[in-house]
């Protein structure tokens, strides 16, 4: 009865995973935003059973994904599934959501990249080249209209406009790559764990984020980034110069976090509306001078723990 019972819910399932993978394809309004619910169903299999009949079930959705969707559904399987089934494992075994964020999203990072690979290689799609066409074909389409109207400053500022975004985007690739993971990673627990909870399975809740306090190291790291870079002045272009900025970026955006934890702290131990500290959060991410003063909050927290003063005087 007992393994009736696991080959039925398998079943179940396995369709579901059809049903939003085929949602996902050829419904692409929908889709764009439900297949953050595709690893669900591996979650919600992946926490209650063993290995065994975890490959098993892997395997029967890889190729029912291949049946059903062809290259496109083989496709996201290969980037949900190992999520789902992961994350579902971890779950099994009673782990952190902390934990479970950073394990999935770098499941989900070696996702991407290997997605990105087989599309470059087999389908000859490259992102980076496909955006500077598109750029390009904007140009060259509005070109003739400030001609007309006298403004060739304007193409030429317009041609230095996409050759510098393109730039960017090929420097910052990996940091974006992360911080993306990261986030969508966020979003499939945000999104997935609330369903899962309704199938009986154990979620251990979100410490609070004014306790967030990061490991001290990333001080240090930022500093030899920082430092590195004076020091150095690896030349533009070079692997090392690529290397520093991600670095910077990415320990950067973990110093705002740490900035805008302890901002929250204080205002709770202030008894300040909620309000103003999402504000502060959202001005952060939008106002230059703003992600500056929290970025240093964040280095001054971490460099001299502000928390343990704050609450040795209250």
């Amino acid at each position: 009865m007992k393994n009736v019972h696991k080959l039925t819910e398998g079943a179940i399932l396995l369709a579901a995973v059809t049903v939003l993978l085929l949602i996902t394809i050829y419904v692409p309004v929908i889709g764009s935003f439900l297949n953050v619910v595709l690893p669900a169903p591996f979650i919600i299999f992946a926490a209650k059973n063993n290995i065994k009949n975890i490959s098993a079930f892997f395997l029967a959705a890889i190729v029912i994904s291949f049946i059903a969707g062809s290259l496109p559904g083989l496709g996201l399987m290969l980037l949900y599934g190992p999520v789902g089934v992961f994350i579902g494992y971890m779950l099994q075994k009673n782990k952190s959501r902390n934990a479970i964020l950073i394990s999935s999203s770098l499941i989900l990072m070696a996702g991407i990249v290997i997605y990105y690979v087989v599309i470059t290689a087999f389908i000859k799609f490259d992102i980076i080249h496909e955006l500077h066409t598109a750029l390009n074909q904007s140009l060259k389409d509005n070109q003739e209209l400030l001609k007309a109207m006298g403004n060739e400053k304007k193409i030429k500022d317009l041609k230095e406009q996409n050759a510098n975004l393109i730039k960017m985007i090929e420097i910052y690739a990996p940091s974006y790559l992360i911080l993306g993971s990261v986030l969508m990673s966020f979003v499939i627990q945000w999104v997935c764990f609330p369903i899962v909870k309704r199938f009986g399975i154990n979620v251990q809740p979100w410490g609070k984020f004014r306790n967030l306090s990061l490991p001290k190291s990333l001080l240090w790291y930022y500093l030899i980034a920082l430092g590195a870079m004076l020091v150095l002045r690896p030349q533009e272009g070079t692997y090392l110069l690529s290397v520093l900025l991600n670095a910077r970026y990415i320990l950067e955006f973990f110093l705002i976090f740490q900035g805008l934890s302890f901002l929250f702290y204080f205002f709770h131990q202030r008894s300040v509306a909620k309000g103003l500290g999402i504000f502060v959060a959202i001005l952060s991410f939008t106002i230059p001078l703003v992600h500056t003063i929290i970025m240093l909050v964040g280095i001054t927290d971490l460099g001299f723990d502000f928390r343990k003063q704050f609450a040795k005087k209250e």
